[in-house]
């Protein structure tokens, strides 16, 4: 690894918040609603991005890691992150959720659903905290050549927050090849809809954990989503996983 790449995830940076500020989040928002997902572009840098990947061999910066096979979730493997996080990382997901939040209210609201989440992300995990929900879920997730993730729904508990982030750190074509984010949607009454998101290291995707609201004919509905990654034919890739509730 690099001084740079060392430097960038064990370091807070004024810049990664501000980075993230200046997002087009106006125009992330509109694909959140429309299509349950949006894409970050360049949301960290290839120093950021080899940094991170390659805390993956140090256990001592995770709490477990679990081998996907053994639970039928695919085929790879990944870890959770040990409190207290890297400080990219715990730098990464307030800013996030910042920008998060009032689309999480929202969707609440035209879903029905009472639960409103507050603006600072420490106030949402303390709430996570009190009700037992303490561990990190923050993970890194490292595939090989014929690897997979099953679709899934990222649930630890009673307190979920409707979106979650997930970031590519390697580079398609170059480092891996296949491997793509893969978001169904399953609508009442209505065939499943799939979207395959492309993206290039250092960009990210935000996408629903669970439900998300859809206008219909007859008012709004709710959608379920599930995600996953395709088959990696080709080469090693590493995704981070930003999920702002904590696990039981």
């Amino acid at each position: 690894m690099t001084a740079a790449a060392r430097k960038s995830v064990h370091k807070p940076s004024a810049d990664l918040s501000a980075h993230v500020d200046a997002l087009d989040w106006p125009q992330i928002t509109t694909e959140l609603d429309g299509q349950g997902c949006a894409v970050l572009k360049g949301l960290l840098t290839p120093d950021q991005c080899l940094a991170i990947a390659a805390l993956y061999p140090d256990d001592a910066h995770f709490r477990s890691r679990i081998v996907m096979g053994r639970h039928g979730f695919g085929r790879g493997e990944y870890k959770y992150f040990a409190y207290p996080l890297p400080d990219l990382i715990a730098q990464l997901r307030p800013a996030l959720y910042a920008h998060l939040q009032a689309v999480a209210n929202r969707w609440n609201e035209a879903m029905g659903i009472d639960i409103r989440y507050p603006q600072e992300h420490a106030s949402f995990l303390k709430r996570c905290h009190e009700a037992g929900q303490a561990r990190p879920t923050p993970l890194l997730l490292q595939y090989e050549a014929g690897d997979y993730n099953c679709l899934h729904q990222d649930l630890y508990g009673e307190h979920v927050f409707p979106l979650q982030v997930a970031i590519l750190l390697s580079e398609p074509g170059r480092d891996f090849t296949g491997g793509e984010f893969v978001l169904t949607e399953q609508r009442p009454r209505m065939q499943s809809r799939a979207e395959v998101v492309p993206l290039a290291q250092g960009d990210a995707v935000a996408f629903a954990v669970h439900h998300r609201p859809m206008q219909g004919t007859r008012g709004t509905y709710r959608v379920n989503l599930r995600h996953g990654v395709s088959r990696i034919r080709s080469g090693q890739r590493h995704t981070l996983g930003v999920i702002f509730h904590d696990a039981k």
